[in-house]
């Protein structure tokens, strides 16, 4: 069936749509009298009242103007052209066409469009049964109509000629006028435009016209001719990439921001699969508890799948330890992540944290490193490009709580400005106590959580991402800790000694006990603690890192406080009658009992003996021992003699009077 045919079968038009057309009256009743007069055949709209009637009935005029009102319908088709023994254009001479296309401008690229409707409009009419002359002149006309430069019968003969050997797809390139934009360029003197690259070209990103006079300058002494400075931009955007102007002129780190980042799908994830992590400083002076003011740092660690900031902690500087106790929240609270990005900053890179990590940004990796305790948990750890903020989706979160935390009206006067340039006129004269800027803080993240509408992949405008993450959280697997490794992720105090008389020891001025440490009292133990968790209890090591139990605290109270003594003096008593009952238990033998059981020291049957030796008269008496010789005497002894006898009777006489005793009176 011939396209004619088609249109024909399948095209009616109103008299609203004739009306105005080329060939027809300007209004409907015009059109339906024209219709009548020329007995037109019609039939009733499928919508609305009235009729319609069908193409083959219009004037070859109007047809030729409803054809040139259509999109072109054959550059998309693969039907070849039929040709009368002409050879066909050549792959490279249609990949050039195609390459100018691209190349013009889109009203070039649209003149070459309406040259393709108006062919394909002539095809259409001598398919309709219209001559060729007729068909060429009533297109013409109607370009004509249009102000299309140079539309003419001739017209539409050459460009029938230039697509006569190429196939349908390919006759919008063809049709694309020659063009070939600004050609006439003025010469720059070659060591003219080297001069001006390598002073336009830097890091200092001079001004275009100041490089321009400083050349011009240089000219005039020998002797160039200069074109306009615009020759000279024209050039430089011609020649050289936007990259590399970038790079000349703002820097690495500018031209990196030309390539596209990487956009990452997290919904890949489930909820507390991935997190992230890492450290924010605000711009809010804050009053600490020792007097000191400064700016608080929060380590906050965000779930990758929904965006929830999971667990965080404040301090006045960034450490290991922070984080240490950060991800201690997340791993008691929720569970175990199997992927952590970390920024390369120093206390995320402690060998504490991620010791036994190949690839760490910070310090040197050695076998013998301990293993850290995110990575003895199994966890997967990524690390952050440096100095790349969008490598870390926890950056928007901050951005949000600078808004909505370091600007809040109850740090009015504390807030310090996000750079020193844009210090406010009231800087410095607050500072919020630290328990006032927690228990902001607290509320801003908590709605920073629970904000509805969020735009994310995950939450598609609809959840926020508290609902994004419970709705996963409670379909994923996930991995809890135990009680000794959540142990292992406190922080360890220094060695320190427990008291000799009960076991008590002390941390940060505050006293602990358990009934564990009676039996290391005045040995050296080590407390595992929450820094933020002082006033309730540590827990315990020995020296060799074996767990002894879980301290309390035992709160300082006034001297005067009766009523603590009182608690005081019961919990003694009652841990005084506990050691009774416990001893009491042990003894089960009375003390009679045990002395009824001991052996006789002295045998009963004692062996005879072998010869008893006779005693006769005053031999029965023992004899003297012998007495050594004694010494000649000099004439100090007496003097020393009289000296020492003085000195012990007096000592005597002393002990006498402090006991109370009377020497016994003499009988003679």
């Amino acid at each position: 069936m011939a396209d004619g045919d088609r249109v024909a079968s399948i095209e009616w038009f109103s008299a609203a749509a004739l009306a105005g057309v080329a060939g027809m009256p300007g209004t409907e009743r015009g059109v339906r009298k024209m219709a009548e007069r020329e007995g037109w055949t019609a039939r009733n709209r499928s919508k609305g009242k009235g009729f319609e009637y069908p193409w083959t009935n219009l004037p070859a005029t109007t047809q030729a103007a409803l054809l040139l009102a259509k999109r072109p319908e054959s550059v998309a088709s693969t039907s070849p052209v039929k040709r009368q023994g002409k050879a066909s254009v050549s792959e490279a001479q249609i990949q050039d066409a195609w390459t100018r296309y691209e190349a013009a401008p889109q009203h070039i690229k649209d003149t070459a469009g309406r040259r393709l409707q108006a062919l394909q409009a002539v095809e259409r009419l001598i398919a309709e049964g219209h001559s060729a002359v007729n068909a060429r002149q009533a297109v013409a006309a109607q370009l004509q109509r249009e102000n299309v430069r140079g539309a003419s019968v001739a017209s539409l003969y050459r460009w029938a000629s230039d697509v006569a050997k190429v196939e349908k797809q390919h006759r919008l390139a063809m049709l694309l006028p020659e063009y070939s934009g600004r050609t006439a360029t003025t010469e720059i003197p070659a060591e003219a435009w080297d001069l001006f690259k390598s002073d336009f070209l830097r890091v200092e990103a001079p001004a275009a016209s100041a490089c321009y006079r400083r050349v011009e300058s240089i000219a005039k002494v020998r002797g160039w001719e200069l074109p306009h400075l615009r020759t000279f931009m024209r050039r430089i955007e011609r020649e050289l990439p936007r990259g590399v102007r970038i790079l000349a002129r703002e820097g690495a780190e500018a031209f990196g921001r030309t390539f596209p980042a990487q956009e990452r799908d997290r919904s890949v994830f489930h909820a507390l699969e991935a997190v992230n992590a890492d450290g924010h400083k605000f711009d809010v002076f804050v009053k600490w508890p020792d007097g000191t003011i400064g700016r608080p740092i929060m380590v906050g660690v965000q779930d990758l799948y929904s965006g929830k900031l999971l667990g965080y902690r404040i301090a006045e500087t960034e450490s290991a330890d922070l984080a240490r106790m950060a991800f201690r929240d997340v791993i008691e609270n929720y569970g175990i992540p199997s992927k952590v990005w970390l920024d390369n900053g120093r206390g995320f890179a402690s060998k504490m944290l991620t010791g036994g990590v190949a690839n760490r940004f910070r310090f040197k990796v050695r076998d013998e490193d301990p293993t850290g305790v995110l990575v003895a948990m199994g966890c997967e750890i990524h690390w952050a490009t440096p100095y790349h903020g969008q490598a870390k989706p926890i950056e928007r979160a901050w951005r949000d709580l600078c808004e909505n935390v370091a600007k809040h009206p109850a740090f009015a006067g504390a807030y310090t400005g996000n750079n020193p340039t844009a210090k406010p006129e009231n800087y410095g004269s607050k500072a919020v106590p630290l328990d006032t800027f927690v228990k902001f803080l607290q509320q801003e993240i908590a709605a920073h959580n629970a904000r509805e509408g969020r735009e994310s992949r995950v939450c598609a405008g609809r959840y926020s991402f508290d609902q994004a993450f419970n709705h996963s959280y409670a379909q994923a697997q996930i991995r809890k800790a135990s009680t000794e490794q959540l142990r292992q992720l406190l922080l360890t105090a220094e060695v320190v000694t427990a008291d000799r008389r009960d076991g008590s020891v002390r941390l940060a001025d505050n006293r602990y006990w358990s009934e564990a440490l009676g039996a290391y009292a005045g040995q050296k133990v080590v407390l595992r603690f929450d820094p933020d968790a002082l006033h309730t209890s540590v827990q315990v090591y020995s020296l060799s890192n074996a767990y002894l139990g879980e301290a309390e605290c035992i709160a300082a109270v006034g001297f005067a406080d009766t009523q603590a003594a009182r608690d005081h003096a019961r919990a003694r008593t009652q841990h005084r009658n506990a050691a009774k009952k416990q001893l009491q238990a042990e003894r089960r033998m009375e003390l009679a009992t045990l002395v009824q059981q001991l052996p006789e020291a002295i045998p009963t049957d004692l062996p005879a003996p072998g010869v008893i030796a006779p005693l006769f008269g005053n031999k029965a008496r023992p004899k003297p021992e012998p007495q050594p010789e004694a010494l000649p005497r000099t004439g100090t002894d007496d003097g020393r003699a009289s000296a020492l006898s003085d000195f012990l009777a007096r000592a005597q006489a002393t002990q006498n009077a402090r006991f109370g005793w009377q020497p016994p009176e003499d009988d003679a």
